[in-house]
């Protein structure tokens, strides 16, 4: 009965003595957790405490120890003890991972630090790349404005140059019409017949034989140089102009080889037209026509050309304007725009 009481004392004190360092540990766990910093030093649990008699001993970082005493000769001790060590291990793993769990945490918000950092910095340049593209788009807004206003001057002086050659053509054009009248008014009424025409100049004196351009004539001066001289449709292929076009070719005035570009002279073709059928040109060649002066600035800028315009009645009444120098479009980047302004000097002949 003895023994029996013993025994039962031994468990009952075993097992309080168990639940009290299972509840001593999880206090300390939930203070280390909550209340200590990440970098303290986990509690150390000894099964081999130098205090005699007690089974646990617990020394905390600051030193201080808790011992946890029962009777070594209670038959259940080596037991208990087993399992103390077994509960012990754990609670180090336990406590081990949370330190690693810290450690790692810590070390990822300093990556994510670092990193934040160098966003930051990207961020900074970008801004900085961004305040001088637009500081850039300034400038060239400034230059664009500075160009415009040169561009709009330019403008101005092309409107001043077209409106002056207009104003020569309409004169030329004035002073044929003025022939024309007073060739009327001599020949009693009869109606006169015009024809203008280039030539390459030198006009006169040594031609040269065949074509400069090989086979291929650039006006009807080649052609007469060639060989042909009766008048008539040719093709001729310009040196800006490789196509080539048609042209009535007048082999027998002033020694030939005149290319014509105008002919009036039984009024079947209205020449009251607007700009576009003055540029491209209208009519036959083989009668009225009106070369067009696209054509005619491809031909005078080839070289030096001269001009003849003829005037002849019904009654066989004539007279002719020569020109020894003219040309089209000669000095105009472009032509079109500048409305084909005229370039003509040296007047002769008997057209008044």
């Amino acid at each position: 009965q003895r023994m029996s009481c013993g025994y039962i004392l031994c468990t009952v004190l075993l097992s309080v003595a168990v639940l009290l360092a299972v509840t001593v540990t999880g206090a300390i766990l939930f203070m280390n957790h909550y209340h200590t910093p990440v970098t303290e030093a986990p509690p150390v649990i000894s099964t081999n405490p130098e205090e005699a008699n007690a089974l646990v001993t617990i020394e905390k970082a600051d030193s201080s120890r808790i011992n946890i005493f029962i009777d070594p000769n209670c038959p259940s001790a080596a037991g208990a003890l087993g399992r103390l060590e077994g509960l012990q291990t754990s609670l180090l793993r336990a406590l081990t991972d949370h330190d690693a769990e810290a450690k790692a945490t810590k070390g990822q918000q300093k990556a994510l630090l670092v990193t934040v950092a160098d966003e930051v910095a990207k961020l900074l340049s970008h801004a900085v790349q961004l305040r001088a593209d637009c500081d850039g788009l300034k400038k060239g807004h400034s230059a664009m404005g500075q160009e415009l206003s040169a561009l709009q001057g330019e403008q101005g002086r092309l409107i001043q140059l077209l409106s002056e050659s207009q104003t020569n053509m309409a004169r030329l054009v004035s002073s044929v019409s003025d022939v024309l009248d007073t060739l009327q008014r001599e020949r009693g009424g009869a109606r006169p017949r015009l024809k203008a025409d280039l030539q390459r100049a030198p006009a006169r004196g040594a031609r040269p034989r065949g074509c400069s351009n090989g086979s291929r004539p650039r006006d009807c001066f080649d052609i007469y140089a060639s060989g042909q001289q009766e008048d008539g449709i040719y093709s001729i292929f310009p040196t800006h102009y490789p196509d080539g076009f048609q042209v009535y070719c007048d082999m027998t005035t002033d020694g030939g080889g005149w290319t014509v570009f105008q002919r009036r002279e039984d009024g079947s073709v209205n020449f009251f037209r607007g700009w576009e059928a003055y540029r491209d040109g209208f009519g036959k060649l083989t009668g009225e026509h009106w070369l067009g002066l696209k054509r005619i600035h491809l031909l005078t800028v080839q070289g030096s050309y001269e001009l003849r315009i003829d005037l002849e009645d019904f009654d066989n009444g004539t007279a002719f304007a020569h020109y020894g120098s003219f040309g089209v479009g000669l000095f105009s980047v472009d032509p079109e725009e500048d409305g084909y302004p005229i370039t003509i000097a040296d007047y002769s002949g008997t057209a008044g």
